[in-house]
């Protein structure tokens, strides 16, 4: 048995892959909820309606989508230029403490500086910390041949560990009772909200326009032109002329960047501050969204409202029927799997011999 590509991947093919992968998902999964003793149909009903069966639910799942969809942005580009990003979880905690390095309260007050004019800041300095925090794996992999993948997970663990230490020590808040937090962030900085006493924030219009803008640089720019061509075949790519250490570097600090913009919108929308328990794996999550939309940008909000109904809609699920809401894990993680088979066949073709 071998694969061959196909001369022409059909288009509705690759359209249909991920639909094919998810509704597969769903089957294999309704074997585990079934092996619990839960009914199927009851299970999969409040599954869907703890995500999005009332303004609270989709409150809710689209509060758990920004920094998701922030974290798949980061991690699309970064594979479309064959730069395996896998710390976009330390580059959000990085993007995160930068924000509140910023835009904290220190005794009470923070910088005198205009509202309007220490936002921009605050953002530039969480984009600037999780593009840098990324530069130097990019660099490692285009001088030295360094696996990106090995330093950037390995960045991960050291990050955590440095905003542990940092929780305890220099940006401790005074009067979180002992408790490992960050100070809080000033009021005027935080996002307002999209709808009276729900969670959901305008980071929701942040992240679609990011999406959006993401889409028409790849598609439409000279960039998305050099980053494609990088991903596709990077000596193919260097003979053609593509300036390919400059294409990787700004392909890093754009992923960089929108991984920590996710860590400062979220400390601006959600939580106010920073702590260890901030993000339960958002930038690990966002790797299989990228996957799951086939690293389009756009495709992206889809996949990550999906993945958030999914993880949100377990929750009251299992309240309801006892199912353990580790479903919402295998549900994801089969998608992945599913989708890469999925658009697998659809780019080739097995042979028999």
């Amino acid at each position: 048995m071998r694969l061959e590509k196909r001369a022409q991947a059909s288009r509705l093919a690759l359209l249909l892959a991920p639909i094919g992968a998810v509704a597969f998902t769903l089957a294999v999964s309704a074997l585990l909820v079934w092996a619990a003793g839960a009914p199927i149909g009851q299970t999969y009903r409040l599954l869907l309606q703890g995500a999005f069966g009332s303004v609270f639910a989709w409150s809710e799942t689209l509060t758990r989508a920004v920094p998701l969809i922030l974290t798949g942005l980061a991690a699309a580009v970064a594979f479309r230029a064959r730069l395996f990003n896998i710390g976009a979880e330390g580059q959000l905690y990085a993007g995160a403490l930068a924000a509140v390095a910023i835009g904290g309260q220190y005794d009470g007050a923070g910088l005198a500086w205009p509202p309007a004019l220490l936002f921009a800041a605050m953002l530039l300095a969480a984009a600037a910390a999780g593009g840098l925090l990324l530069l130097g794996p990019a660099l490692l992999k285009r001088h030295l041949g360094v696996d990106e993948v090995v330093t950037t997970l390995l960045l991960n663990f050291i990050v955590l560990l440095t905003v542990s230490a940092l929780l305890d020590g220099p940006m401790k808040d005074p009067m979180a009772m002992g408790w490992p937090q960050s100070v809080a962030l000033q009021p005027e900085l935080e996002l307002g909200k999209l709808v009276e006493r729900t969670r959901i924030h305008t980071g929701l219009l942040w992240a679609v326009a990011l999406a959006v803008g993401l889409w028409a640089l790849l598609r439409l720019s000279v960039f998305g032109f050099d980053v494609r061509a990088l991903g596709a075949n990077p000596r193919a790519a260097a003979f053609a002329g593509v300036p390919v250490t400059r294409t990787l570097v700004l392909a890093a600090l754009l992923s960089g960047a929108l991984a920590g913009l996710a860590g400062a919108i979220e400390v601006a929308g959600r939580t106010g501050y920073v702590t260890l328990d901030m993000s339960p794996g958002y930038g690990y999550t966002g790797i299989v969204i990228a996957m799951l939309a086939g690293l389009h940008p756009l495709g992206v909000v889809a996949a990550g409202v999906f993945v958030a109904g999914i993880l949100v809609g377990a929750d009251s699920m299992s309240r309801a029927v006892g199912v353990p809401t580790y479903i919402a894990d295998v549900i994801v993680a089969a998608s992945l799997i599913a989708v890469l088979v999925a658009t697998l066949t659809a780019q080739y073709r097995i042979r028999w011999r």
